[in-house]
């Protein structure tokens, strides 16, 4: 009967022992737990102020010049038998923002006379009755203003409103816009459409031979950035 007892006794510090053993082992993986969740958090705020202050850097306001050797302009037209594709060339663009208010100034003058479609008959068509060129020889953008989305790696989305002048009308029309800043370098493509016979140009259908009343543009440009001293 002692001897039992004693047994019963051994057994019951035992398990007193393991389950402080275990209690104290909980304990500590808590502690280790609360620890990462606290570096992880410190480590996530970081990030997030690291990236802020990265994306403050680079909405900073300055002036865009336009590199005209290393910007391609193209302008797509369908039609009942095929698509025509086109070129035009920009003379100079210079665009002015300021992220902090979205307002925007400067000009991009594109040269009316420069269009090409690789036919002659068809270019001497659009540049004499079409556009006017010799008439009106610039199509001219005058931007007012934009939105940015700034993301990651220098990525960015932007709106542009503005006024497009075009054979001697003005119009308002919106540019959307993506590329990527790098440091002074920027990048982007930008597309809109001109619904060019609602704007009173000539409708170049001939009989059977008919083409859309809305033209595509196209644009891929780079240039270097001035940034204004805050």
């Amino acid at each position: 009967m002692n001897l039992k007892k004693a047994k019963d006794s051994s057994t019951l510090e035992l398990m007193h022992a393991s389950t402080g053993f275990w209690t104290e082992v909980l304990s500590m993986a808590r502690r280790v737990i609360n620890v990462i969740r606290s570096c992880a958090f410190a480590y996530l705020l970081t990030i997030a102020v690291l990236v802020h202050g990265a994306a403050s850097a680079e909405l900073r306001s300055g002036t865009l010049e336009l590199d005209p050797s290393k910007t391609l302009i193209e302008f797509r037209l369908p039609g009942a038998l095929h698509t025509t594709h086109g070129t035009f060339k920009l003379e100079r663009g210079t665009i002015i923002g300021d992220p902090a208010t979205g307002k925007a100034g400067g000009s991009i003058v594109v040269d009316a006379r420069s269009g090409d479609t690789g036919i002659g008959v068809r270019d001497n068509e659009m540049r004499e009755n079409v556009l006017e060129a010799q008439r009106y020889p610039e199509i001219t953008f005058d931007p007012q203003h934009f939105t940015l989305e700034l993301r990651r790696g220098g990525q960015f989305q932007a709106t542009m409103q503005g006024v497009l002048t075009l054979h001697g009308g003005r119009h308002d029309v919106a540019l959307t816009a993506q590329g990527q800043l790098v440091g002074d370098n920027l990048t982007a493509t930008a597309h809109f459409s001109v619904p060019y016979v609602e704007w009173g140009m000539q409708d170049p259908s001939v009989l059977f031979l008919t083409v859309a009343k809305q033209v595509d543009i196209d644009i891929a440009t780079s240039g270097n950035v001035v940034w204004t001293a805050p």
